[in-house]
């Protein structure tokens, strides 16, 4: 299996409803909010095979000291295949340095993230206002 990461790919608003819906990403019922904001990114992974996107995350930054991963997925019929963790690899070749690197795990993502060295920030505790019940 031929998989193609590239940073600041192009994407479509289909390929990516279908990705999002593919995971229950309730996002993906908010199309012209998801779209743009992938867009309007400061970086875009996206993972293909054979010209289909089945994987894409996206990276908030100031572009110096902090960045804010809010989404990373992958297609689950492509779960534990590596594409996950070169989608991050890549992130990492723009963000390795930097001072902070955050994110928000949960269920079986909390330990994909900690095999790539994140880990609880200290005494944090996680907190949102969040205008959905689901992802």
């Amino acid at each position: 299996m031929n998989i193609e990461i590239e940073l600041n790919d192009s994407i479509e608003d289909k390929e990516v409803i279908d990705l999002y819906k593919a995971n229950s990403w309730s996002s993906a019922k908010k199309p012209e909010l998801l779209i743009p904001a992938l867009r309007n990114s400061h970086s875009l992974v996206t993972a293909r095979v054979g010209g289909s996107l089945v994987g894409i995350g996206n990276a908030i930054s100031d572009g110096y000291l902090v960045v804010y991963y809010p989404h990373m997925l992958v297609h689950p019929q492509y779960h534990g295949k590596g594409i996950g963790r070169k989608m991050m690899e890549l992130m990492q070749t723009v963000y390795g340095g930097f001072h902070q690197q955050m994110l928000t795990a949960d269920g079986e993502a909390i330990d994909f993230y900690k095999a790539l060295g994140f880990e609880r920030a200290g005494k944090t505790e996680p907190m949102w206002v969040y205008a959905g019940n689901e992802h």
